[in-house]
């Protein structure tokens, strides 16, 4: 990261942002121009170099992605359900080789089947529409099962805008300090995967100098067979931006800014319409009902990068930076998006607080077990009956969310990848032994994550999957660090000669490269992807064996 580029690009603030201009750029072909690139940097008083190294980085901005039209889903879900060989060759015949790329991953991992068109997403049924997708005809859009056990929290029905805005009173009667001693009080421990205290990063920035901060919402987390975010982007809209304006209340925060994934083209528009509508109704802007709490959003649409759902990474991508992971202290909190300090939290977190602003820190906090307090919203694929999201309490056996919510496996399943493609790949026999929170999976060597739940079946290679894992990170590795960019490329690379000749990878050699990245990579892409390959290792030696030379 360079400070001075930071400085540079923040010096229009959010009104001009150079990462949007980029994107600007891209719509006509594609992908930017170095000509009107060079322009670009020269308004920005930036290097040309440095917006080129931007712009080729993204999927959605990279030459590669000059004259698409079409982009099939390549995540862990739709893989695992083999529906994706169907879907190219359907698209294929309705679009030139040249006009189709892919996705990862589009948020329909209920049912599978994904793809996107001219920025809007299908998956299912959809593929049997294609000549009226082409034409730009209405196709209906997907549905999944939502449901909760005990009180919903985020999957309560949301009881209209000018009701749920009658808690800005409330907030803005209620003393900074009391707000953030409730949400300590609630445990409320971050839902991206980190599990870290949002009361901590709360405080940090309220007590950070500075005139201008900022509240991030990390909107980017792709974990393929996540959806929850997708779900409160679209669904529960202004809980998120609410929790967004809470935390700006508690730590003197002016903007709000929503970085949202590329690959959720709805939900960037329906959290634009929200935004809209509260400005409408004074419920942002400057001195908010009649206080001297200013407080406005501001949505980026993010290009396509899974490593932007690392904070510091993210924060770069924001500022038309290269988004590489920065070395910490210093914290975002003490100095993030502009240099300014920020808190970035992801979008289940966030969309608590209005909860206990209304209730209290205590009554939250007596919903989990231990340290996970609270409930959590569960993503559960195709292979199940019973698709859909699921808001539990923490600590409740996960063997109760695929057998009573889930209704079971449709199809013959061996293992569940929980978390993301750097969560635990849990085998079938081990689903009894966990509870679904924080330390019952850290516990037993797995993570909870996202808690995003994929079905891998009986009859799928283990050696494939874990292919497609080491080929995922080596794609999204932002690069900065050795042990990630080489370690994963190299793990592919043997994975793959091994699957496809009779080639033997040496297991001692393969455990020493997964041990150096999980222990000296920079961030938790490449320091997480060794935790389900180690699972796999440990649970499927058997059917991994024939791959790897005998250990000594």
């Amino acid at each position: 990261m360079s400070k001075n580029i930071s400085e540079l690009s923040g010096r229009k603030g959010l009104s001009k942002n150079l990462f949007e201009e980029i994107g600007v750029l891209a719509k006509a072909n594609g992908t930017p121009s170095e000509k009107d690139l060079a322009q670009l940097a020269t308004e920005f008083i930036i290097g040309d170099a440095n917006l080129y190294g931007t712009a080729t980085f993204y999927d959605f901005l990279k030459p590669e992605n000059k004259g698409k039209k079409v982009y099939i889903c390549n995540g862990s879900a739709c893989l695992a359900a083999g529906t994706q060989e169907k879907v190219k060759n359907e698209v294929l015949k309705h679009w030139d080789a040249s006009e189709v790329g892919e996705m990862c991953c589009l948020g329909r991992c209920h049912e599978n089947a994904a793809f996107h068109v001219d920025g809007k997403n299908y998956s299912g049924k959809a593929l049997n529409q294609l000549e009226e997708i082409k034409a730009k005809k209405n196709v209906a859009g997907d549905n999944y099962h939502v449901e909760a056990i005990g009180e919903p929290i985020l999957t309560a029905e949301f009881p209209g805008v000018d009701g749920y805005y009658n808690l800005l009173k409330k907030m803005l009667q209620t003393p900074t300090s009391d707000l953030l001693e409730e949400i300590k009080k609630s445990g409320l421990r971050g839902r991206g995967g980190a599990g870290f205290p949002i009361g901590m990063k709360l405080e940090s920035c309220k007590n950070s100098e500075g005139n201008t901060k900022f509240i991030v919402c990390n909107a980017d987390e792709g974990d393929p067979g996540a959806y929850s975010d997708r779900y409160i982007l679209e669904k529960q809209t202004h809980r998120l931006l609410l929790g967004m304006m809470i935390a700006g209340y508690v730590t003197g925060a002016q903007y709000g800014v929503v970085y949202i994934r590329a690959e959720y083209p709805e939900a960037i528009n329906i959290c634009q319409q929200a935004i809209d509508e509260i400005r409408g109704k004074k419920f942002i802007g400057d001195a908010i009902l009649g206080s001297e709490f200013n407080f406005d959003f501001k949505i980026i649409a993010a290009q396509g990068a899974y490593i932007c759902g690392e904070e510091t990474a993210l924060l770069s991508s924001i500022e038309g930076q290269r988004p590489e992971v920065r070395v910490r202290p210093p914290y975002p909190t003490q100095q993030g998006l502009f240099n300014k300090p920020t808190v970035v939290n992801n979008v289940e977190t966030l969309a608590v607080l209005p909860y206990i602003l209304e209730n209290g820190g205590a009554r939250y906090s007596s919903r989990g077990e231990g340290r996970s307090t609270g409930t959590k919203l569960v993503c559960l694929d195709s292979s199940f009956n019973r698709p859909g999201m699921y808001e539990v309490d923490m600590g409740t056996p996960l063997s109760t969310v695929v057998d009573e919510l889930g209704k079971g496996f449709r199809r013959k399943t061996k293992a569940l990848h929980i978390g993301g493609p750097l969560g635990g790949l849990v085998p079938v026999s081990k689903i009894k032994d966990l509870t679904v929170d924080f330390e019952s999976f850290a516990q037993n060597g797995f993570l909870l994550g996202h808690a995003s739940v994929i079905g891998i079946p009986e009859d799928f290679p283990m050696i494939d999957y874990l292919e497609h894992l080491f080929e995922f990170c080596a794609h999204e590795s932002c690069g900065k660090c050795f042990p990630c960019r080489l370690g994963s490329t190299r793990g592919f690379e043997l994975i793959r000669k091994a699957r496809i000749s009779s080639f033997k990878i040496d297991d001692e050699l393969f455990r020493d490269l997964i041990d150096t990245m999980e222990s000296a990579s920079l961030c938790a892409l490449g320091g997480g992807l060794p935790l389900p390959i180690k699972n796999a290792l440990n649970y499927f030696q058997d059917e991994l064996s024939p791959y790897f030379t005998p250990q000594s």
